[in-house]
């Protein structure tokens, strides 16, 4: 059995699995798949020709203990997904959160509040993306990638398996910390090899790469391979390989 509020929106030719919750004023298109155990929470905007899998949560509101940074004490818009995603078994969307068309958001991911994906992006399998992110277009985030709140990630980026990002340098002690949280800057076509470590504030410059298992400490120059730890300048990114050439 299935729960559809009567002021919820469904388009034509929508599938809907069983046990599926769909809350109060939620919108969606034409010829979606929505799988079984779904909770599509209130006022969500679902596109046309979106596919969402078993389990998944979309529009979740997000909870804070006693001693969180953040504050519930703002109102989130609406969880939108664009027309032709897909979104994985077991996913997490938040609200307050805006995914771009045709991105794919694999199983397990968790995607927070006041997040925002371009088009045509991957989310990889276990993949966390913190509150107050920008994700671009044409990007690749691989599985279990940990993208720290406040980060930025410009179009064309590729960052491999179980990268890991920071945002706190003072590692939740010193109240100073709060007046210097800062999440890293990937610039349109970097990319980070597996296992690399992305210290708080740090940026990859455009075309610049930090390679497999790099600590990186300093800002990546553009077009620059890093490597190490902590990472230093090997070479520059060969001509080939460059994003003009690629896309």
């Amino acid at each position: 059995m299935n729960y559809i509020s009567d002021s919820s929106r469904i388009g034509s030719n929508v599938q809907i699995g069983h046990f599926a919750v769909i809350e109060d004023n939620v919108q969606i298109g034409d010829n979606c798949i929505i799988g079984h155990n779904v909770v599509i929470h209130s006022g969500s905007i679902i596109g046309s020709n979106v596919r969402i899998d078993d389990n998944s949560v979309i529009g979740k509101t997000p909870m804070r203990s006693v001693n969180s940074i953040f504050k519930d004490d703002k109102e989130y818009l609406p969880c939108k997904i664009s027309n032709e995603c897909l979104i994985g078994a077991g996913v997490i969307v938040y609200c307050g959160c805006e995914i771009g068309e045709k991105t794919l958001v694999a199983d397990l991911a968790t995607i927070r509040e006041d997040v925002t994906i371009g088009s045509k992006t991957i989310i990889g399998r276990g993949t966390t993306i913190e509150n107050f992110c920008t994700v671009g277009s044409n990007c690749k985030i691989q599985t279990n990638v940990y993208l720290t709140a406040y980060s930025n990630v410009e179009d064309y980026v590729f960052i491999a398996p179980c990268v890991v990002t920071s945002n706190d340098n003072y590692a939740a002690r010193s109240k100073e910390r709060f007046k210097h949280f800062k999440g890293v800057t990937i610039k349109k076509g970097g990319r980070i090899g597996a296992g690399a470590v992305v210290l708080p504030g740090k940026t990859i410059e455009e075309d610049g790469f930090a390679a497999a298992g790099s600590l990186v400490t300093k800002d990546v120059e553009k077009a620059a391979i890093v490597a190490g730890n902590p990472a230093k300048k090997l070479r520059e990114v060969p001509e080939d390989q460059l994003l003009r050439n690629n896309i």
